[in-house]
């Protein structure tokens, strides 16, 4: 252990609920290995740095052998200086009376900063996760400040619909969780997503074959996932945080690590037009990893209603970049 170099992992709003939620789990060792010391960036707006001081303590009290240093700061550049990892968790929630176009534009002016810092700041293997939501787009605006940093180092965040998805077709069929494989999400986090049930497989056999009520499937079964973060705010009157925090410790333990075989795993990668997507989206995929590289799974065929869910999805990312396009730098 003590014979690694410490990699050193930025997470920003970190005295939030994910962010609280997230950093023990980091610091234990689940995000990158239990042999590998690491250094906490932890970033907050200057009204919650007391509340940020206090995570701190906690983490100290924990006493976690892995942690070689942590840095609290409400400075950029501190924050992503020589970072690895930069998970970006903070940003505005929704309120009453905004638009998403709204959500968008506030969140849109903090991400362009924080892509530029870690262009600036950032360690030359840096990767960086986007969490935040709308998160597709704030992707794409932290990209385009950050343009030396390779478009396969930035990634955003579907893997929570992916274990939405997953989760509810095993209580719909009876099985474990991982009997059901290959269930990725494509498009935009957000209510147009489509969980693409056509190409999952149960046990190795296709998940259509197994589930029979096609009406289902095209019908409740998306807007259950498309709708399961509203469902949550309105059941514990606020959104979901340790099951987001889980899947960011998922979406990077599955760039780090090879697929399973039959598996993908859902993140939204920097669009090069694969199945028609316009290039430079920050777009839903499934991806497969060998541990060192990663790429989006070609050859998979969708059926017409596949098709219009994928096109729906594609067209309010669309409309998205278009609302942002004064926070954007150079031709994304």
């Amino acid at each position: 252990m003590a014979s690694k170099t410490p990699v050193h992992v930025t997470v920003t709003g970190a005295a939030g609920q994910i962010g609280y939620a997230l950093l023990f789990r980091i610091a234990s060792g689940q995000l990158l290995g239990a042999d590998q010391p690491l250094v906490l960036r932890l970033l907050e707006i200057e009204p919650a740095m007391g509340a940020l001081h206090g995570v701190v303590m906690e983490l100290e009290d924990c006493a976690y052998p892995l942690v070689a240093g942590i840095e609290a700061t409400s400075d950029l550049k501190t924050a992503f200086d020589g970072t690895s990892w930069a998970l970006l968790v903070g940003s505005v929630p929704r309120k009453a009376g905004m638009e998403r176009n709204d959500l968008l534009t506030v969140n849109g002016g903090s991400f362009g900063p924080q892509g530029e810092a870690i262009g600036a700041h950032a360690a030359p293997d840096v990767r960086v996760l986007v969490v935040g939501n709308p998160c597709n787009t704030n992707c794409l605006i932290a990209r385009s400040h950050a343009p030396d940093v390779p478009d396969d180092r930035w990634f955003a965040m579907t893997r929570l619909d992916q274990n939405r998805a997953r989760s509810l077709v095993a209580r719909r069929t009876g099985v474990p969780v991982s009997a059901v494989q290959a269930l990725a999400i494509w498009g935009n986090h957000s209510s147009t997503q489509f969980p693409d049930f056509e190409n999952a497989v149960i046990d190795g056999r296709r998940l259509t074959d197994v589930v029979a009520d096609r009406s289902w499937l095209q019908g409740e079964f998306i807007t259950t996932v498309q709708q399961r973060g509203a469902a949550i705010i309105e059941a514990r009157g606020a959104s979901s945080a340790a099951s987001a925090a889980n899947a960011v410790i998922d979406s990077v333990r599955s760039v780090l690590e090879p697929t399973p075989p039959g598996e993908t795993v859902s993140l939204a990668v920097v669009s090069h037009g694969e199945y028609g997507a316009p290039e430079e989206l920050v777009f839903g995929y499934p991806v497969r990893s060998d541990g060192k590289s990663w790429q989006v799974v070609e050859g998979l065929s969708h059926s017409d209603f596949a098709r219009e869910r994928i096109g729906a999805t594609t067209d309010e990312l669309e409309s998205e970049r278009r609302a942002v396009e004064d926070l954007l730098l150079g031709p994304v």
